[in-house]
């Protein structure tokens, strides 16, 4: 679905007052806020910057401001910029909701909708989801691309993607980012994971400042899981001793079996990711993270998009599936020590 906000262009009255906006240019403006400088926002547009500095030039000439100003070896944005991205906002949710209304009114019941969505939403959310929606819309078509923020909301301002599942961390727009309407889907916990014989896996709730000394595996700092992990050792009153950089939960899962240090595994691909015998324990405080689901301003009126984000809010919770409790710890509903893959 391409957003309309790219091929309009809104003008003055007939008598003309020389003010005219082409909204293609305003993506521009829109994206320059998010990434901060002309160089990053170059990248994300697959433009350069000379092209991004033209189409900002362009557009202010259009409305006769000035939208940007020299910091240092950069730009930021002008108070005037601000205000006209204000109104761009609105502007860009007036029109997906006439392009929601429309297809209201022919129909709801056929199209395409492309999902951007994080890997372990995409293991533990959409195959339920897709099932689900594959029996009420048989004929909807449901594509699904892997992404993380904030190159998820630069294609989901593009029309590239039109329903975005993620995490609240540091590169995910704030919850007053009028541009989107969120849904929150679940609280994702996560889990401690220790290998065989540690010295904490008799116990069913670790303190993870008990840790604080340990070897830890962790994700990258710049995706959702490796940057929460993170937040809560922070939280706990330490900073992680990171031994090992990796965003694959079987690999996580394998170098825990292998004693090579601790890990948080989240509940949500709990089921599908227990390759390696590791054991899991609840964590105190508990580590946790918010999974949401974002559409364009406007576009959850769509009768179709609005269809996909009832089904990730209506799916089973990964509670269901499992959660350590006061006993033994355990992993894709396995008691204590898993030695083999499980996938539903």
């Amino acid at each position: 679905m391409e957003p309309v906000s790219e091929s309009f262009t809104v003008g003055g009255p007939a008598a003309g007052d020389g003010f005219s906006l082409d909204l293609r240019r305003l993506a521009v403006l829109r994206e320059l806020r998010r990434r901060g400088s002309l160089a990053a926002t170059a990248q994300a547009l697959h433009l350069t910057p000379s092209a991004v500095s033209q189409q900002i030039a362009a557009l202010s000439r259009e409305t006769g401001a000035p939208l940007t100003e020299r910091a240092g070896r950069g730009v930021r944005l002008t108070g005037q910029a601000r205000i006209l991205l204000d109104h761009a906002d609105r502007i860009a949710a007036q029109l997906e909701r006439a392009r929601s209304d429309l297809a209201a009114y022919e129909s709801g019941a056929r199209g395409t909708v492309t999902l951007g969505a994080f890997s372990s939403a995409i293991v533990g959310l959409l195959p339920d989801a897709l099932r689900t929606l594959a029996d009420r819309l048989p004929e909807v078509e449901i594509r699904v691309r892997e992404a993380q923020p904030p190159d998820v909301f630069t294609a989901l301002d593009a029309g590239r993607i039109d329903v975005v599942v993620a995490v609240d961390f540091t590169a995910t727009p704030p919850h007053t980012d009028r541009r989107y309407t969120r849904t929150d889907l679940l609280t994702d916990v996560l889990d401690l994971a220790l290998p065989p014989g540690h010295r904490l896996a008799p116990h069913a709730r670790v303190n993870l400042r008990d840790l604080a000394t340990e070897r830890w595996i962790v994700g990258d700092a710049a995706n959702c899981c490796g940057a929460v992990t993170r937040a809560v050792c922070a939280a706990a009153g330490f900073s992680p001793d990171i031994r090992h950089e990796v965003d694959d939960w079987s690999a996580v899962a394998a170098l825990v079996a292998a004693g090579a240090g601790v890990a948080l595994i989240p509940r949500l691909v709990q089921h599908a990711y227990a390759p390696h015998e590791v054991t899991l324990h609840a964590a105190t405080p508990t580590p946790s993270r918010n999974v949401f689901a974002a559409v364009r301003a406007g576009a959850e009126h769509n009768p179709v998009v609005g269809a996909v984000v009832e089904a990730l809010r209506n799916r089973p919770s990964p509670e269901d599936r499992c959660s350590p409790g006061e006993g033994q710890g355990h992993l894709g509903g396995f008691p204590h020590a898993v030695a083999s893959p499980r996938r539903e």
